[in-house]
């Protein structure tokens, strides 16, 4: 797994320095409702596992245009269901185990100006690069449920997923997830509090390399749920 498709204009490269403020003025603009990250957890992701975070640049203009950030963890260290607070340690991946069978995509957003060019899809090629070339299992992340307001009085959260995985609903997020290759495995509370389309909820989605074996003795029905 070598190709990404790359839009005309754009690049995929490592995070650098120079990128921390564009950054944080995306993640403003992407996620009006949380807080964007700061220099100091830019500059964690950095240290903690450089070729992990990605980032899209312009090239005629030189800006960033959109950023894919990534750890490694073993699963079975959370539970199934784990926000994803928990799952980078409060945005600040120190939770990062390079020994990790698991690229988790902690985050991925473009700037509306560049959206519909393919780039979430080029981002999420260029990580899963990472896991063929480092061998590792599989790669997981949460995907919104920005539809999943307008049916929650009537159809569960796990029920939901079920529905836009077959095709009898269509969700603005999930679906295109589904498009790209991703499994949805269950549904989460809290991944992002704020998300007011979503109620709260996201679905754990993962994407499994068929060229590495499972770890020995591995099963996703053994790795708890929050009680």
């Amino acid at each position: 797994m070598d190709h990404v498709p790359l839009p005309k204009d754009f690049l995929i490269r490592t995070l650098s320095e120079k990128d921390y403020p564009e950054i944080s003025a995306i993640c403003a603009k992407v996620y009006p409702t949380e807080r964007p990250y700061t220099d100091a957890e830019l500059a964690a992701h950095h240290r903690l596992f450089p070729e992990g975070q990605f980032v899209a640049i312009h090239q005629p203009t030189g800006a960033v245009a959109g950023a894919h950030f990534t750890l490694m963890i073993w699963l079975t260290h959370f539970h199934l269901d784990d926000p994803w607070d928990t799952l980078t340690a409060d945005g600040t991946f120190l939770d990062h185990d390079p020994t990790g069978h698991t690229l988790y995509g902690a985050d991925l957003f473009v700037h509306p100006a560049y959206q519909h060019h393919g780039l979430g899809r080029t981002l999420t090629w260029a990580a899963r690069n990472l896991v063929s070339s480092k061998n590792l299992w599989r790669m997981v992340g949460g995907s919104r449920l920005p539809g999943y307001h307008k049916v929650s009085t009537q159809v569960s959260p796990d029920d939901y997923i079920s529905k836009v995985k077959s095709g009898e609903m269509i969700d603005p997020v999930l679906t295109a997830h589904l498009h790209d290759g991703w499994d949805a495995v269950t549904a989460i509370r809290g991944y992002l509090p704020h998300d007011v389309e979503s109620e709260g909820w996201a679905a754990v989605i993962q994407w499994v390399n068929q060229a590495c074996p499972p770890p020995p003795d591995w099963a996703i029905s053994k790795v708890p749920r929050k009680k």
